[in-house]
């Protein structure tokens, strides 16, 4: 298969795969930096690279879900709390083998839109990469995640986007 007909084979298999289809098979540091270096490849105007990435795995993942799970409950009115919505959190980054923080960092050189476009185009790398590597991933942006700023330390010219859900398949 040539150059051509692979990357075209890799961008239609492409797709957003859930922590309920993830095995409980870990990604290999060898892969997961593979991934995490084909992030670092996307074009960015004015070589800002302005995506910063905090890895979760084992125990601080765990952190990761209890704190999310108790910024849903301390967010939502009592109206609109869903036991469901609340579990699915905790499911979901328990499930996943590695949960990736998508933040933006903006110099001030660019567009805040371009230092988006480009932190963007480094995780449709990430999901390519997984996806030659048959691992399941998908980028989930709840509004719940500008609550994290203090423990994913961001600075007052940063945003989080969401986060990177990964896991090995069958």
């Amino acid at each position: 298969m040539n150059k051509t007909e692979t990357l075209k084979t890799i961008i239609e298999q492409r797709r957003s795969i859930f922590p309920k289809d993830y095995t409980e098979t870990e990604i290999s540091q060898d892969v997961l930096d593979e991934i995490l270096h084909s992030a670092t490849l996307a074009p960015n105007h004015k070589r800002t690279k302005p995506w910063r990435f905090k890895i979760f795995k084992g125990e601080e993942k765990a952190q990761l879900a209890a704190e999310m799970q108790s910024i849903y409950k301390a967010t939502q009115p009592e109206q609109t709390f869903l036991e469901k919505k609340y579990n699915d959190i905790g499911f979901k980054i328990n499930k996943a083998d590695v949960v990736v923080s998508i933040v933006v960092n903006f110099s001030g050189m660019v567009p805040e839109w371009e230092e988006i476009a480009a932190v963007s185009m480094a995780v449709q790398n990430m999901y390519l990469t997984c996806t030659a590597n048959e691992v399941g991933c998908y980028w989930s942006s709840p509004g719940i995640v500008s609550h994290l700023k203090d423990s994913l330390t961001i600075e007052e010219n940063q945003k989080c986007l969401g986060l990177f859900y990964m896991g090995r398949l069958d």
